[in-house]
């Protein structure tokens, strides 16, 4: 038996939140008899489709608070149009200090959000979201990009690429449950 699972990807960004959402095939766990024999199959045709992507904007001048209000109204918007089961998102790499606190705060937000849509999530790296779609640690963001067309059959790399990056993260969260 199959259950169907919606996985919001996101990846965390103060002027860009990415976002994808994908709807998956679930199989129940395989059953093992009295006799030990195991019960049951992993295989489905089509298990995973494109639900929807895209991103959250801010604008540079404007004044934090008010970007920080941007993301919370919109993402709350987007989680009450996709309702998600699951939320996977991209931990934080760092490498701008002034950056990196910035897009914490806007990190901080979404979780808020997620908490009050009593939503759980998981976290990725991008180590483990390169390797989880292309089997390499260090794969470039092309490839991530090439991975996450040809795992959703789309005719070509979600654009932009916090969208893409996103649903590399929803994927991600999809080949672990």
């Amino acid at each position: 038996m199959s259950m169907e699972k919606r996985i919001l990807g996101l990846d965390p960004g103060l002027a860009i939140l990415g976002f994808g959402a994908i709807t998956c095939q679930t199989s129940s766990p395989l059953a093992v008899t009295t006799s030990g024999s195991v019960t049951g199959t992993n295989v489905i045709s089509n298990p995973v489709t494109l639900l929807d992507f895209g991103v959250i904007q801010t604008q540079a001048k404007t004044e934090m608070g008010v970007r920080l209000c941007t993301i919370y109204d919109d993402l709350h918007t987007l989680m009450e149009q996709l309702q998600p089961d699951l939320v996977a998102i991209e931990k934080l790499f760092f490498y701008r200090m002034g950056n990196t606190i910035a897009v914490a705060q806007a990190r901080g937000v979404m979780i808020l959000v997620l908490a009050q849509h009593k939503v759980p999530f998981v976290e990725f790296t991008p180590a483990q979201i390169k390797q989880a779609l292309t089997g390499m640690g260090n794969a470039d963001k092309y490839e991530v990009q090439e991975a996450v067309a040809r795992e959703l059959n789309l005719e070509q790399i979600p654009k932009p690429d916090d969208a893409a990056d996103a649903l590399a993260v929803a994927l991600t969260a999809w080949y672990q449950i």
